[in-house]
């Protein structure tokens, strides 16, 4: 039910307390009339399809959410920023939720209540004591129960509609498992490839998102129709090897991006990856050069590896700018360097659930992180401190404290495997698909200075 298993669990309830403040209006509430006094006791915020988020629902969450930045420590941001954020947010609930209603797709009481019950298990407590501690934050537990099911609702629809139409082939399997064994590991295969990288990161406005995207899709039937690969990327890649032609030598597995090692278990040499890849910093057309025997040893039989791995999280967006979140954690990563306790920055800095337990992410198994982090966690030696790490969280700063062979038979692992490139491949096609759910959706903001967040 998210994108990294194991952070999210740690910080689903942080989400849900961030999220938590949504009040149900009555109808003559919602649709802005008046009530039985002849007082208008509500308005419309923004029309979404046939239905409509309300000013007090829109106040009410924009209200527990600066409330909940405020018991965080963390940079509140102007009023108004903070409430064209969240209004977008709900547009985007809404629309999904609609769609659920649509599909006929409902959570019931029991399955809330274990959802509950996992979360204060997560946490180290009893239901009991996890209520007591959430109406104590002044989130009441009817709130927190109502937007735990709307996760759960939400998680469902993206499994009937996402995840169970992506498919996995043994290649795809036999290639992520390759890429897996840390920075000490050889490689059966080290890569060369050509690309063209057009820049559209994450937190991109969507129009940005798409232009970047239309331009590389016809950067990709050119290159496809024969046009020279090393030309197009002289001329449009935003990437520093531009001027090489896109070539980026040869590279073990364990340095290319895992879409790309996943393009290459289908490709011939001189081929092009028959669609663009989808990156944290944008888009990628890539041609796979040339293979060639890695610098190592392969082992006998593919196992995964799980890491223990520590982070710092800040996030980006709510009041902190990217130059002040990477140059915050930057001087962290200058102190803890120079002898400070790593447990300690995690627990006053970080801005995940984990920064009770020092940041302390336990045993991470393939699949379970986003792709940005995994790949830096790849990279570090044990003891060894990353560079702030851009994720669509915010920074992380990560600290590899171990490595193992993961438990069970080759098959298991491949299994494993197999789900996390699943999940990954999942989520291309989840951000796909509710871009589309946007663009069908009529929605009106009745605020002004307020625009839909998709046009």
């Amino acid at each position: 039910m998210g994108i990294m298993k194991k952070l999210r669990l740690a910080a689903y309830a942080a989400t849900l307390f961030a999220v938590a403040g949504v009040l149900p209006a009555a109808p003559a509430q919602a649709q802005g009339l008046p009530a039985g006094n002849g007082q208008t006791v509500d308005t419309i915020a923004a029309v979404v399809n046939d239905g409509v988020i309300t000013q007090r629902e829109l106040d009410s969450r924009a209200e527990m959410i600066a409330h909940r930045l405020q018991q965080q420590n963390a940079p509140v941001p102007p009023e108004e920023q903070l409430r064209a954020q969240v209004l977008n947010q709900m547009v985007l609930e809404r629309i999904q939720l609609q769609k659920a209603k649509e599909d006929g797709i409902t959570v019931d009481d029991a399955a809330v209540q274990r959802t509950l019950e996992r979360l204060a298990q997560a946490n180290g407590m009893d239901l009991a004591t996890y209520r007591a501690r959430i109406e104590a934050a002044g989130v009441p537990w009817t709130t927190f129960m109502r937007d735990a099911r709307t996760e759960l609702t939400l998680s469902k629809l993206r499994e009937k509609e996402v995840d169970s139409k992506v498919t996995v082939s043994d290649a795809e399997v036999a290639n992520y498992i390759a890429s897996q064994r840390g920075p000490n590991a050889g490689q059966s295969n080290d890569l060369h490839f050509q690309h063209i990288f057009i820049k559209a990161p994450l937190n991109a406005s969507e129009t940005d998102i798409e232009a970047a995207q239309a331009k590389a899709n016809a950067l990709l039937k050119e290159a496809q129709s024969g046009s020279k690969f090393e030309s197009l990327a002289k001329s449009n890649s935003q990437a520093s090897d531009a001027s090489k032609g896109g070539d980026m030598g040869f590279l073990a597995q364990s340095k290319l991006p895992p879409e790309f090692v996943t393009a290459a278990s289908t490709l011939r040499p001189g081929e092009v990856n028959p669609s663009v890849i989808r990156t944290s910093d944008g888009f990628e057309i890539v041609r796979l050069v040339e293979r060639r025997q890695g610098q190592g040893t392969a082992a006998d039989a593919p196992k995964l590896v799980q890491t223990h791995v520590r982070h710092i999280l800040l996030r980006v967006g709510d009041g902190m700018s990217e130059p002040q979140a990477r140059q915050k954690l930057l001087e962290i990563r200058q102190e803890i360097a120079a002898g400070g306790d790593f447990a300690k920055f995690a627990r006053t800095y970080s801005q995940d659930g984990s920064a009770s337990q020092g940041g302390d992410l336990g045993w991470i198994s393939p699949g379970e992180t986003v792709p940005e982090f995994e790949r830096a966690m790849n990279t570090l030696q044990d003891g060894q401190l990353s560079e702030p790490v851009r994720t669509e969280y915010g920074y992380h700063l990560i600290q590899v404290l171990g490595r193992r062979d993961a438990e069970g038979s080759i098959a298991q692992q491949m299994e494993l495997a197999r789900q996390a490139i699943g999940q990954r491949k999942a989520e291309q096609a989840y951000a796909d698909w509710l871009r589309q759910l946007r663009d069908s959706a009529y929605v009106d903001y009745k605020i002004a200075g307020m625009t839909p967040p998709h046009n």
